[in-house]
């Protein structure tokens, strides 16, 4: 009987240091794959608000589902202007302006300070030319299959993507988007009782339960939660 117990003893001893171990483990453990995930997922949502910078450039708007900003990714263009020369302080201190530089007629270039007009036109140029969306913001060889599909969900989830016209206390519409991902997704199969601890602050911090970029309640510059 007294083996038995001794055993019994030696089993619960170990049991309760293998839990002790777990308790303290389990927190570091789902920190590290939080953060491994963290970062892919990061890295996407930097990508779609690339692609949503581009799109609002050249739509004036942001884009309100990924099927279209992955549509324009593929086929939108953007203009690259080339640049050739610099005005000189001097000549910005008279006035002229690129604007004005670009249209500038002999009759003017005087009063600018440009003693020789045809040397200046020859050198102060600006070419604009469209360049593809997908080859100037990513790279040619870019992979758009699964821009708008979640990290570590086996291709079973999508970003969540947002847009609105915002209109400020001035009366003036501003464009916003807004791209997330809560925790329960692309945590999912980590520690469950770590994702609700992560969803509990969240509620308390009130802030949002997840990764996000950018903001539709409110201007703030197309920021990520994480910086």
């Amino acid at each position: 009987m007294r083996n038995v117990l001794k055993a019994l003893l030696i089993v619960a001893s170990v049991l309760l240091a293998y839990m002790c171990y777990r308790s303290v483990m389990n927190p570091i453990e789902f920190e590290e794959e939080k953060a491994a995930r963290d970062k892919v997922v990061i890295e996407k949502l930097i990508n779609i608000r690339k692609a949503q910078i581009a799109y609002n450039e050249a739509n004036e708007k942001y884009a309100s589902n990924m099927k279209d900003l992955i549509d324009f990714i593929n086929t939108g263009v953007i203009p690259k202007v080339a640049k050739k020369g610099e005005l000189t302080d001097d000549q910005m201190k008279a006035g002229l302006t690129e604007e004005i530089a670009l249209h500038l007629t002999p009759e003017d270039a005087a009063k600018y300070g440009i003693a020789n007009y045809d040397s200046f036109m020859t050198n102060f140029r600006r070419d604009t030319n469209y360049v593809s969306v997908k080859s100037s913001v990513f790279g040619e060889n870019f992979d758009v299959s699964d821009f708008d599909v979640v990290p570590f969900t086996n291709n079973q989830a999508k970003f969540d993507l947002k847009s609105t016209m915002f209109l400020t206390k001035s009366n003036v519409e501003v464009p916003l988007f807004e791209a997330s991902v809560p925790y329960d997704v692309y945590l999912n199969g980590l520690n469950k009782q770590e994702i609700i601890n992560l969803n509990e602050k969240a509620k308390t911090l009130k802030k949002f339960a997840g990764l996000k970029v950018g903001d539709i309640s409110s201007p703030n510059n197309n920021s990520g939660n994480w910086e």
